[in-house]
């Protein structure tokens, strides 16, 4: 089976009644039926217990197995291994030279060798239904989230997974529906939410020094023309490919998680509604005729997604949130990550601050001098090791923390189903000329009490 048929063959009740063909195409039509399909679908009435403030089952050993080994599984694993009281029990990948290195990795830090899958796209299934596994990772193709997340649920395990974690509305509303039957948690595991001026915007939000908060920004502007193209950088095409299928923002989460985190979204607000606008589809294709030689198969796929998607979100408060998506055009790399309130406002790339009464004169003032505001994993964690200035390797250390400890997690299912909302949201509103889509209250009513999320305490070992 092809890694986009392991979608549909596993998706179950959420994509019931679909062809392949909503995921199968280059063009339009296939577009138009991948996003629509569900989009519009009522929320279903709840089936289980709400997963908000569920903590984790206490444990001394969290025992882990990893599906996807390419990139950025590659070299999360080495991650997990650094951490005490986590071990690598299961590896899963169908080229079978990516798992077999990754389990020399594991072997080499001095745990026991884990069991290897690779015996084509479905053996992940059997990872699942492995009874000594408590937490599966995915860092896999985005057709694939959905069916691995389902799976790892059903097999009682909780999972973490890569962003997106779905590619269509129901298969969200399906993954909140399935953490609160199985009492499993599902997340969206976005390492950009505890970088290190996140984490500080957040505990000074919380503190009130940007007053009321009004309005914050959050993108993923990153030229990835040159790896798309690249015959190695991917396993396969299937990153470009989605270029052929959707208009919107792919790939919303880095940004909006941040600003929802410093929010409250889904903890006292949550966001009502997105309207989204698309520039003409042009990078790639010139990138291609620039770069690609006559017969290459990119030359068979025609290009739908806009070069810069721009999103207004609004929340229940009256606030304004502002996504932006373009890897498709010559760009320094920016997440914007911005924050305003009554008393001033956060810019980040670079980092510059100006609130009151700190700053005067329309200045702006030195980020780097509010150290004191750092989140207590930063504090800790000073020069943290891993990759992306280091957010990678204090997002696995605060998940396995919370596994150990049995704490509840920083964020739930209602958080990945709503950060990842504006993919087929954004799709939507940029077909009907920026028309507002309404995003669904995942949650069902419990974003209205204050709880705890990203903002944590310490925990006593």
């Amino acid at each position: 089976m092809s890694r986009r048929s392991v979608l549909w063959s596993t998706a179950g009740v959420a994509g019931a009644g679909l062809g392949l063909g909503a995921l199968g195409g280059t063009g339009t039509a296939a577009a138009d039926s991948s996003a629509d399909s569900g989009a519009d679908m009522a929320p279903p009435e709840r089936q289980g217990r709400t997963m908000a403030g569920v903590p984790f089952e206490r444990r001394s050993t969290v025992r882990v197995g990893i599906v996807g080994l390419g990139n950025r599984g590659g070299s999360m694993i080495d991650l997990f291994l650094v951490l005490p009281g986590v071990r690598v029990v299961a590896v899963c990948d169908p080229v079978k030279a990516k798992a077999e290195a990754a389990a020399a990795k594991v072997v080499k830090a001095g745990q026991p060798a884990p069991a290897v899958y690779t015996n084509g796209e479905d053996d992940y299934e059997n990872l699942c239904a492995r009874g000594d596994i408590d937490f599966v990772y995915v860092a896999t193709p985005w057709e694939l989230h959905f069916a691995m997340a389902r799976t790892a649920m059903l097999n009682g395990k909780h999972v973490g997974v890569e962003c997106p974690i779905a590619m269509r509305l129901d298969e969200l509303w399906a993954l909140v529906d399935l953490s609160e039957r199985t009492r499993r948690h599902c997340m969206q595991l976005e390492n950009c939410c505890y970088g290190r001026n996140e984490m500080r915007v957040l505990r000074m939000a919380h503190a009130g020094k940007f007053g009321e908060l009004l309005h914050g920004a959050g993108a993923y502007n990153h030229d990835l023309r040159e790896l798309m193209f690249s015959p190695t950088y991917y396993e396969g095409p299937w990153r470009r490919l989605w270029h052929t299928r959707l208009r919107g923002d792919l790939y919303p989460n880095h940004g909006f998680g941040p600003v929802a985190n410093y929010m409250d979204v889904n903890r006292g607000d949550r966001v009502v509604s997105i309207s989204s606008f698309g520039t003409p589809a042009l990078g790639l294709a010139e990138y291609r005729a620039a770069h690609m030689p006559p017969g290459d198969p990119s030359w068979k796929e025609t290009y739908i997604e806009s070069d810069r998607t721009i999103s207004m979100v609004r929340t229940a408060k009256g606030r304004v949130i502002r996504l932006e998506h373009d890897v498709s055009t010559p760009h320094p790399y920016s997440r914007i990550n911005s924050l305003g309130g009554t008393k001033g406002v956060f810019e980040d790339y670079p980092g510059r601050i100006y609130i009151e009464p700190d700053h005067k004169g329309h200045q702006w003032g030195d980020f780097a001098q509010y150290t004191e505001w750092d989140h207590w994993l930063w504090k800790e964690h000073a020069n943290p090791p891993g990759g992306h200035g280091g957010m990678d390797y204090i997002m696995v250390f605060r998940l396995m923390q919370c596994m150990r400890l049995g704490l509840v997690p920083d964020f739930d299912v209602y958080d990945a189903a709503t950060w990842t909302a504006p993919v087929p949201l954004s799709n939507l509103s940029v077909k009907a000329k920026g028309a507002p889509q309404e995003i669904p209250d995942f949650t069902r009513g419990e974003w209205r009490k204050a709880r705890s999320g990203m903002d944590s305490e310490k925990p006593r070992e």
